[in-house]
């Protein structure tokens, strides 16, 4: 499905689940990790989450373009268009939508190395990601001397 394919697609399932045009953008944003779709408040775009729809196919799609449906006719019609407004959460259950989209997996932050301090006084032990100055910095808990015992991957 590309963009010309979902903006058809949104504009059918507005009029038939809203019973109201949607007359703004619908497009694939790469960019998004965390979310299935955002409505924008400014332009009244909505932009989808294609791996969203790669991932899980079209119920989900479904439940996705719904959701930001129901964000878009609330905002435009001036009623209260957040999750936490009574509105939203009434037309969300009329139309079927789902509250939240379904896990993308986790976005794992990469691999960073790990140093190790000890501080030579109390033996208190310190892990940082950044590697820090032991001449400059001293033990938190004694205010002893830090020494360095290495590094490693998590």
């Amino acid at each position: 499905m590309d963009n010309e394919a979902l903006q058809l697609y949104v504009e059918q399932l507005s009029e038939q689940a809203f019973g109201k045009p949607f007359l703004h953008r619908a497009i694939f944003n790469p960019r998004l990790r965390t979310t299935g779709g955002r409505y924008m408040l400014a332009t009244h775009h909505i932009e989808i989450n294609k791996k969203s729809f790669e991932q899980f196919g079209e119920a989900e799609l479904r439940g996705i373009v719904l959701h930001e449906l129901c964000h878009y006719h609330l905002h435009i019609e001036g009623k209260g268009y957040q999750h936490r407004d009574e509105d939203f959460r009434q037309l969300l259950k009329k139309v079927g939508a789902p509250r939240f989209c379904s896990t993308l997996g986790t976005t794992k932050q990469p691999n960073r190395k790990q140093h190790f301090y000890r501080c030579v006084s109390c033996s208190k032990r310190y892990i940082r990601i950044k590697k820090i100055d032991v001449n400059r910095y001293f033990c938190g808990n004694c205010h002893g001397v830090l020494m360095y015992e290495g590094a490693s991957r998590r």
